[in-house]
């Protein structure tokens, strides 16, 4: 005849460490809930700035075709958003496009991000 099996295999099922791993999970869960939340945060920052970016390429593009800087403002915040707050320069033949805006997003308003990008274009010139 075979002996017959232990009753409890391990601790863990004897009820000696019963609740362990509760505590433990529940003392991990705020370290994950806060990584995940900047891995967020981080997602929209950058989604933010690629539309940034692709927001002043459009203006300088507009500008250097010779639209008025209102026309331009408005292509750059249809394009990055109405919190972007856009930028016109010249000088020296060259048109700069500039624009910042806060980061959006579930933590974007409790962290004051505030992105900026430019781009510059040079100035379209008419042929006689």
């Amino acid at each position: 005849m075979t002996p017959g099996l232990p009753a409890c295999r391990s601790e863990l099922r004897c009820g000696k460490q019963q609740g362990a791993v509760t505590a433990e999970f529940a003392v991990a869960l705020p370290a994950v809930v806060l990584l995940l939340a900047l891995l967020l945060a981080g997602g929209a920052a950058g989604v933010t700035q690629v539309r940034l970016e692709e927001a002043v390429r459009a203006g300088a593009r507009a500008s250097a075709r010779g639209e008025s800087s209102g026309s331009v403002e408005t292509i750059v915040k249809r394009l990055a958003g109405e919190a972007a707050v856009p930028g016109l320069s010249e000088e020296g033949g060259w048109r700069t496009v500039t624009a910042s805006s806060p980061v959006g997003g579930a933590l974007g308003y409790l962290i004051p991000w505030k992105l900026t990008a430019s781009a510059s274009a040079r100035t379209e010139s008419a042929s006689p």
